[in-house]
């Protein structure tokens, strides 16, 4: 019974470990989510319209296409990220002009102390 315990507890240790370790190299992933949009596309409700990569790496393309950081994908249409791709290590610093969200006490402003 104790030896049943003990693997049980062993157990949960190496998954509960496996999920950070997943969750670190989600967090540090080199390259940024991006995804080619129609600039001109943007509706309130939607975003802007997700396109072919084809048109940001072309000069000669019809649809005015940049590249998206971040955001969230709802069918061809992406909100909440930027065009700004986000810096190398922009996870702590302040002065990086990567996406921005909020998060715990992530109001307007701030006070450093």
């Amino acid at each position: 019974m104790a030896n049943t315990r003990a693997q049980l507890r062993s157990t949960t240790v190496v998954l509960g470990g496996m999920g950070l370790l997943a969750a670190a190299l989600t967090a540090c992933s080199s390259s940024p989510d991006k995804r080619c949009v129609d600039r001109d596309s943007y509706r309130l409700a939607k975003g802007y319209q997700v396109v072919s990569d084809k048109n940001c790496k072309s000069a000669k393309s019809t649809v005015s296409g940049s590249w998206y950081y971040g955001g969230k994908k709802k069918g061809s249409w992406v909100s909440g990220g930027s065009f700004t791709k986000p810096s190398k290590g922009s996870g702590g610093s302040s002065g990086g002009g990567g996406v921005h969200r909020g998060g715990f006490g992530g109001g307007k402003g701030g006070s450093g102390g």
